[in-house]
């Protein structure tokens, strides 16, 4: 009887894999021409008006060795996988993340104030599906106002009503609700913190529900050592990291201190300038061996929504320069503004560059292949990267116009129709096979 059963599984994840009638680059008319984890844009700054597919849906790192033991396969992932690939997985320190740098800044948010909003734009989705298109890192700006603590994009330090967004527990609320309904998956959160109330932060997070999810400042690592294991922060359910920009929190609040964990190179402008990685002031040198986490931003001082695809395409150049100056360091997490636009794969495509080099040592995580000694890539074919023509319409049908994106929304994380739960139901269902 397994073998009639294990045939209905495998046709079972045969018919929910997504088949795409176009690739990264592709052209399109509308995001129904594009597959799983893409959308249909263009990308004018770069001198691309023509739309075509684009990534909009990241690979997790850590889902296929997760998923694969929660599926009971431990076993089979020790016999047929390498000790890089176990079922334990990696240091969360030697995997890339991305963050959403002002992830709380959203375009079109309205007032919560009664009054206008005057400031700067650096997203343009929500919370919750920055999470479910792969972000694992939201930087936060949180102060006291209104006889509470609310996100604001604000200066000077105080927040106004001209430059509040929304009470900080609403974003939190999203994140814990992420976090249940998505067991596998960590979650990091950084806080330019201009909270002044005693134990603001603790009510607040307590307040969220999500102090069940924290993990402890007693078991960070110090001195550059290595992080706990993926799947035993996920075992434990020390699911979430949260950093403060203000040394004193530790203390008094049980709230990491940033720079005493995580290397960070210049935000803005400084940090966007080719061939150059300055570290930023609070932080240590980049090279340095004092934190085993590097945090690498790459945004400009004044963000421009049309011009993000273009920046962000040009991350690759940066990632390099940053990772030569950090001693051959990849960063653990990178921070950029409208993380979806680009002239094709754009930051999913970095990260799972640097996650296919660090855990299998292919040039995409896509390449790795189980059970196979490092280096050993599947071949994936030339991927169709034409360039689209910089003469046609900026609009086609009416649905994709110059500089703007067609947002879809996406199943959680943790959904069979995902490309990342796809992948690893064939990883694990071939090792059965092999196995039979």
């Amino acid at each position: 009887m397994a073998a009639p059963r294990l045939l209905s599984l495998l046709l079972v994840a045969l018919l929910l894999i997504p088949f795409c009638s176009c690739q990264v680059g592709g052209s399109c008319s509308s995001a129904r021409d594009c597959g799983t984890g893409l959308y249909c844009g263009n990308c004018p700054a770069a001198g691309k008006t023509r739309p075509s597919c684009i990534r909009d849906l990241a690979i997790q790192p850590t889902s296929i060795v997760i998923l694969c033991a929660l599926a009971s396969l431990s076993l089979l992932t020790s016999l047929f996988f390498d000790p890089y690939w176990g079922v334990n997985g990696l240091p969360f320190n030697r995997y890339t993340w991305l963050v959403t740098h002002n992830s709380f800044s959203i375009l079109g948010e309205p007032s919560r104030t009664g009054v206008e909003r005057v400031t700067f734009y650096n997203q343009e989705d929500s919370v919750t599906n920055q999470l479910r298109n792969g972000v694992r890192g939201l930087m936060l700006d949180m102060y006291d106002f209104n006889d509470d603590i609310w996100l604001c994009h604000s200066l000077q330090g105080h927040c106004y009503n001209f430059t509040a967004f929304e009470p900080a527990l609403d974003t939190l609320k999203e994140v814990e609700a992420f976090l249940t309904e998505n067991p596998t998956e960590i979650v990091t959160i950084f806080i330019e913190d201009y909270v002044r109330s005693p134990m603001g932060l603790s009510k607040l997070f307590t307040a969220a529900d999500l102090m069940k999810y924290w993990f402890p400042i007693s078991e960070m690592p110090t001195n550059g050592n290595d992080w706990p294991i993926v799947t035993d922060m996920v075992a434990k359910n020390r699911r979430l990291l949260v950093f403060t920009s203000n040394p004193s929190k530790e203390a008094s609040e049980g709230i990491a201190y940033q720079w005493s964990y995580l290397l960070e190179n210049e935000s803005g402008d400084p940090g966007i300038v080719p061939g150059s990685c300055p570290n930023r002031k609070e932080s240590q040198p980049l090279n340095s061996r004092s934190a085993s986490l590097f945090l690498q931003n790459y945004f400009p001082t004044m963000p421009v929504q049309n011009e993000a695809c273009k920046e962000n395409s040009g991350l690759p150049q940066m990632v390099q320069a940053c990772y030569a100056a950090a001693g051959n360091k990849i960063p653990n997490f990178i921070a950029v503004n409208f993380y979806m636009r680009s002239d094709g794969g754009g930051v999913f495509d970095v990260q799972d560059r640097i996650n296919g080099l660090t855990i299998c040592g292919c040039n995409t995580i896509a390449a790795c292949q189980a059970g196979a000694p490092m280096g050993a890539c599947k071949n994936l074919g030339a991927p169709n990267q034409s360039s689209p023509s910089s003469t046609s319409s900026s609009a086609v049908n009416g649905n994709v116009y110059s500089g703007t994106i067609e947002f879809k929304t996406h199943p959680s994380s943790d959904s069979t129709t995902s490309v990342a739960t796809s992948f690893v139901l064939w990883l694990c269902l071939l090792s059965t096979l092999k196995l039979l």
